[in-house]
């Protein structure tokens, strides 16, 4: 065996006893008792071939009609057993395999969820997907399969192997012969069936992103004619997926073809060793069925097992990624010994705060006070770095230096759950689950009484269009809330952050994907929601902040002003240019003024589209 060889071998042994360790183990007593009964139903077919030479010896040869009455009835009773042992383990198997594989799918979710913003960047929704439900659903295939062919092929084979001996030695190592044939071809084929099902996962993996991309991006996938590029990329991947599983299923299919050849030059050899000791008198013909009963049977079980080992393989590939996918830890935790959350409403300050993907800087020494209980909207250009402000106080991501605190207590002194239970998030995409409008609003909160749920309805307007909903609060919204409206998914989201009732909310573009009427309904929500709390509003629409307590613009990762709407507009700079451009000036709307060709704002129809921001960052350095 080579050092290839020998590395992949302990590998394998060290996945199934890590396999065993984490899951299996949980359920020992009903894989024991599955095994044993496996191997009563396996050595059966034990019994079935020794029978057949008291069948012919003594029944069918001298025509004793109570010894066929007699052989007859443990035949019965024999299938009976296998009957009665096949049904029980079948059952204790299924239990065990399926608990294991729901505990597998609960760490698996329990674990990603955890994870940080890079690990999700790296590793898309389709990929994950692939690997909660078909690697699980491959191992416990597998899994259940090894422990099949362990406890009951194994058996079967020694049982048989057992009547062959005890029939003529000889014989059975005549039938034996080419086995030994079979080791380098199976190992060689091993190797080749895992690298292919790791192969096939991986593009399994790619083609459920795709279809992920496909499913939630069908409106634009339909409005920019897509539907035969999407058709393409789909049967490109298709194509490769079916190649991969078609190499997979025929090295798999190749170990079961060797036995069979095995098989055919064993058969051959004892029929003409053996056959003259029959002709001869040397053996009894009973002896001879039996014998060859048991060799037929034999294969089969060895069949099996063989096959095993290809399937094994494929688990293997699966095994991997998932112990690596359980076993990754993320690297936003809780501190050891974490502070109490402060109390009440909390001021927010953030100090020189460093933060870089890569070689990507995102905030380059940002730092401002967010006053207790006031409105703070941030403003800047795309790219400046505003929503990575709301990551870092939620520590969804840790900066490389700086220090954020609320009410005195640095975030990264909190446990996470403490620190997140702190804030209520109403964003642009209002993210609703495939369930009804009341399980959206009220979550994992228990004990929500009638009169509070009204309250929060009335104040997220959510009451408007509850009457035009077939069921109410019971109406299912669809998946990612498809059957609401833009305006009513996001009071949805308003009426969820109002029952929450934290001190500190994080608006970030809630209104700016709506119509005209349904933003003056949200914002009216919005405003008794920022009530009472500390509120950090990201806005491109300057209509929407104009009363905000206190403004923060930001450019290139650092906050580079920040004021009332009234100061900001009497300083002029970056502010005060994009009010210009937002709103209409003798007449004319920003809009116009910035395409304008007479208009001081470097602007060519041949370059790139620019966004307002950009456009005012190059009229204000050309001054």
């Amino acid at each position: 065996m080579t050092e290839q060889d020998q590395k992949a071998s302990n590998d394998n042994g060290y996945l199934l006893s890590w396999l065993w360790r984490k899951y299996l183990h949980r359920y020992k007593w009903l894989l024991i008792g599955a095994s044993l009964l496996m191997a009563i139903e396996g050595s059966t077919l034990g019994l079935v071939a020794w029978m057949m030479e008291p069948m012919f010896d003594r029944a069918f040869a001298p025509g004793d009609t109570t010894a066929l009455w007699t052989v007859g009835l443990i035949f019965a009773g024999i299938f009976f057993m296998r009957g009665v042992t096949s049904f029980c383990h079948k059952v204790m198997m299924t239990v065990a395999t399926q608990k294991t594989s729901a505990d597998l799918r609960k760490d698996l979710l329990g674990r990603m969820m955890i994870q940080d913003n890079e690990f999700h960047q790296v590793h898309p929704p389709g990929y994950l997907i692939q690997r909660i439900q078909s690697d699980v659903q491959g191992i416990n295939n597998v899994w259940s399969s090894f422990i099949t062919g362990a406890g009951r092929d194994f058996i079967s084979l020694l049982s048989l192997l057992a009547v062959a001996i005890s029939v003529d030695w000889r014989w059975t190592l005549v039938a034996c012969i080419g086995t030994p044939v079979l080791i380098l071809p199976s190992i060689v084929v091993q190797r080749f069936i895992r690298r292919r099902a790791r192969e096939a996962r991986d593009i399994g993996a790619k083609i459920a992103t795709l279809l992920d991309e496909i499913f939630h991006g069908i409106i634009p996938t339909k409005l920019n004619l897509l539907e035969s590029y999407q058709d393409r990329r789909f049967g490109i991947w298709t194509k490769k997926f079916v190649r991969s599983k078609i190499r997979t299923t025929a090295g798999n299919s190749l170990i079961a073809a060797m036995v069979d050849f095995t098989a055919g030059v064993g058969f051959f050899c004892v029929l003409l060793y053996g056959g003259g000791e029959i002709v001869s008198g040397e053996k009894t013909i009973g002896q001879f069925m039996s014998f060859f009963t048991a060799l037929g049977m034999m294969f089969e079980p060895l069949r099996r097992l063989a096959a095993l080992s290809g399937r094994w393989q494929i688990a293997a590939s699966a095994i991997e990624r998932l112990k690596e996918l359980v076993e990754t830890e993320p690297t936003i935790l809780s501190p050891t010994s974490p502070q109490p959350a402060p109390s009440g409403i909390p001021e927010i300050k953030l100090n020189d705060i460093h933060l870089a993907y890569g070689d990507v800087k995102v905030l380059n020494g940002a730092s401002f006070v967010a006053e207790a209980g006031k409105t703070t909207a941030i403003v800047g250009p795309s790219g400046a770095g505003k929503s990575t402000l709301f990551n870092v106080l939620t520590r969804l991501v840790d900066p490389q230096s700086g220090t954020s605190t609320i009410g005195g207590v640095s975030n990264q002194d909190m446990s996470l759950p403490d620190l997140r239970g702190l804030f209520s998030v109403v964003s642009q995409e209002a993210m609703l689950f495939d369930d009804s409008v009341r399980e959206n609003i009220v979550l994992d909160q228990a004990n929500i009484d009638d009169a509070r749920l009204q309250t929060v309805l009335d104040a997220a307007h959510v009451t408007d269009f509850l009457p035009k909903l077939a069921d109410g609060l019971d109406t299912d919204v669809g998946p990612r809330g498809t059957n609401l409206s833009g305006g009513q998914r996001q009071r949805v989201v308003i009426a969820r952050a109002l029952l929450r009732d934290t001190p500190i909310l994080l608006l970030d573009e809630a209104t700016s994907a709506l119509d005209t009427r349904s933003e003056t309904v949200v914002q009216a929500a919005l405003d008794k929601l920022s009530h009472g709390r500390t509120t950090l509003v990201i806005a491109h629409r300057l209509s929407t902040v104009r009363e905000a307590d206190k403004i923060l613009v930001m450019d290139k990762g650092v906050v580079v002003d920040e004021g009332t709407h009234d100061e900001l507009i009497a300083r002029g700079g970056i502010y005060a240019e994009l009010y210009e451009l937002q709103f209409k000036t003798d007449g004319e709307t920003a809009e116009k003024r910035a395409l304008s060709p007479v208009s001081n704002v470097a602007f060519r129809p041949s370059d790139e589209p620019q966004s307002l921001f950009s456009r005012i960052l190059t009229r204000l350095s050309r001054r």
